[in-house]
């Protein structure tokens, strides 16, 4: 039997040049596995593959699509900028004097005597100053975490897989909202635990979901992004957040709550100020500061430290001590918290452009956030607005990238996800872009949208 992966290995050589393209459907796997004279299961690890490299995206009821990728450049937008490429699927804010601020923080880690503890191994629970320092810098207005139950990887995608490690068994179901973090679904994967999509409304994650999901097949445990939801921006109210702790405390469920952009949003207190018994708050540096050289936090409640700290170790992903000091640096010298500042006055600048440049379009959006969820116009779909975005020089992300399809065909209700609106949306990340190169890709996608497809 030929190795699923030299398979896909062809695959993603005719999608690089260009005999597969942007927006081009993949056939069944069914159909694919006849065609290439192999099993239907290994045609599924094909698809599988192909998902986890990123080059094609999955639509339920639909099927598979190859994702939208740059290309060369050679069309200008409605400015020049040096490049004919913007890439609003990746989404890594930076703020005036970032380097220069950071630089001036990790200055002293460079004297040797600093930089020989530095350098040494630190464990999963990280250092006290680093406790300290942090639980300062998650504090909200109604919760603290305690420094003691507060431990440290390498970022928070590796602080959300150790809580989900800790908290569920291979084979285990996670309720999610419907739509939610794509890399979620990729840790799900690794873990061999299923995703269970979870209904949402105007406010965010229904209580009643989480209660009907978890009685017609026990649920392990919640990941939910409480604050600025990725991708349509949802923060949700503190009277359903008390909703939704009353209903995992009724339900014994823990929640791995994912806070990492709510920096953005300092005036909400966490799901951990109304269920500390049960939640796990996952937050990183990533986005306060820069993507490159990072630390993730898990706060976890009493009882859990120890599960969570063995968690971490065996995958591999506690904290380096270095990012750990210069985070402790950077805390304490007040360069997060000017960096903070200034991505909060740029995102409230980026959202004025958005309002700006796709007024009349049904564009879901918090004015505090980095990103936006775009509604599409008929007759448009995520595949095909990709494909001719792409075309004109920019990178957004299909809405399927972020839906969780059903685990069977006729879920019960409160189970069921809007799969099929994500189908009719893309998401524009507004951060990675310098201001004109942003205005002049939602320009064009403007007029693209305004076309015939």
């Amino acid at each position: 039997m030929q190795d699923y992966r030299r398979i896909a290995d062809r695959i993603a050589d005719d999608i690089a040049s260009g005999r597969l393209r942007a927006g081009e459907r993949l056939p069944p796997q069914r159909v694919f596995a006849r065609r290439r004279g192999i099993a239907a299961s290994t045609a599924g690890r094909v698809y599988g593959e192909l998902v986890r490299r990123g080059l094609v995206v999955g639509e339920v009821g639909r099927g598979t699509f190859v994702r939208a990728a740059p290309v060369p450049s050679g069309r200008a937008l409605a400015e020049p900028t040096g490049t004919a490429t913007v890439n609003l699927e990746l989404n890594y804010p930076s703020a005036p004097g970032q380097s220069e601020l950071l630089a001036a923080g990790l200055a002293l880690l460079l004297r040797p005597d600093v930089l020989e503890r530095a350098t040494r191994t630190a464990p999963a629970s990280g250092t006290a100053d680093a406790r300290e320092a942090v639980a300062g810098l998650l504090a909200t207005p109604g919760w603290r975490p305690a420094p003691e139950r507060l431990l440290f990887a390498g970022n928070a995608r590796q602080a959300i897989a150790g809580a989900l490690a800790t908290l569920v068994r291979p084979g285990g179901r996670v309720g999610v909202e419907s739509l939610t973090y794509p890399l979620v679904k990729e840790i799900a994967g690794r873990l061999g635990v299923t995703l269970v999509p979870l209904a949402t409304d105007e406010d965010g994650l229904r209580p009643d979901a989480v209660a009907t999901a978890h009685r017609a097949a026990a649920l392990s445990a919640v990941y939910v992004q409480p604050t600025l939801h990725n991708p349509t921006s949802v923060t949700i109210r503190a009277g359903r957040r008390s909703e939704l702790a009353s209903v995992v405390r009724e339900l014994d469920l823990p929640v791995v709550e994912d806070r990492i952009w709510s920096f953005l949003r300092p005036d909400t207190d966490p799901l951990a100020a109304y269920a500390p018994e049960r939640v796990h708050v996952v937050d990183g540096l990533s986005k306060r500061v820069a993507p490159g050289l990072t630390a993730g936090f898990l706060a976890v409640p009493g009882g859990s430290v120890e599960p969570a700290a063995t968690a971490l170790r065996s995958g591999g992903w506690t904290a380096g001590r270095f990012a750990l000091e210069a985070a402790v640096r950077w805390i304490s010298d007040g360069t997060v918290e000017r960096l903070v500042a200034a991505k909060r006055a740029d995102a409230a600048i980026r959202q004025r452009l958005v309002a700006e440049h796709l007024a009349g379009f049904a564009v879901r959006a918090d004015p505090r956030a980095y990103y936006a969820w775009w509604e599409l116009p008929a007759p448009w779909r995520a595949d095909t607005f990709t494909a001719a975005a792409a075309e004109r020089g920019i990178a957004v992300t299909p809405g399927p990238a972020f839906a969780v399809a059903p685990v069977v065909s006729g879920a019960p209700a409160g189970a069921g996800v809007p799969v099929a609106g994500a189908a009719d949306c893309v998401r524009l990340g507004l951060a990675s872009a310098p201001e004109r190169e942003l205005a002049a890709a939602l320009r064009v996608l403007a007029d693209v949208a305004r076309e015939s497809p």
